[in-house]
């Protein structure tokens, strides 16, 4: 079984991408996976803007994140860019800290238009942290999630998710720390 954190850069919890992630967490707990959620809306704002890493909750978070053999970070997408939930906390990270995760980026956004969002602003922005196992990503449409994901939209999410899933088992070591 894997250690898995799942990183919501949403602004609420009844967001697009907070219904997107509770759907994603029900998959990877249906895959045996021991599933963590990080809400950034939930630090400490002055904490997480100082990157005070001294905080309970900010040093919490980061020990997640240190702790996690795979990673998820979803962001809504707001002119072609993540959220700057998602920058604040990725800028408390060293640049090695997910280094040897698998990293799944999510996004979500109202047009096709923001579908770039993924490789041009998150992936490199995962790299820069030492992600090296980055997965195809997966954006789906405002549109397509309500108070869950539309059918449509989870058939190509859940097939992301059991990639990610898949890349985070085979990773070596993993089956003897579990």
């Amino acid at each position: 079984m894997a250690t898995i954190l799942i990183v919501s850069g949403s602004p609420s919890p009844d967001a697009p991408t907070a219904v997107l992630l509770r759907h994603v967490s029900v998959v990877l707990n249906s895959l045996g996976h021991e599933v963590h959620q990080l809400s950034v809306r939930d630090l400490p704002t002055i904490a997480l803007l100082s990157a005070d890493l001294l905080d309970p909750a900010i040093r919490n978070a980061m020990d997640l994140v240190d702790r996690a053999d795979g990673v998820v970070v979803a962001s809504p997408v707001y002119r072609a860019a993540y959220s700057g939930l998602v920058q604040s906390l990725l800028n408390l990270l060293d640049r090695t800290a997910l280094t040897g995760k698998v990293v799944l980026p999510l996004a979500n956004g109202g047009s096709q238009g923001h579908l770039v969002a993924i490789d041009y602003a998150l992936r490199p922005l995962l790299i820069a942290r030492g992600a090296t196992d980055v997965v195809p990503g997966r954006f789906v449409l405002d549109a397509e999630i309500d108070d869950a994901v539309s059918p449509a939209a989870s058939t190509e999410l859940d097939l992301a998710v059991r990639r990610f899933a898949h890349a985070v088992a085979e990773r070596p070591g993993l089956a003897t720390a579990s």
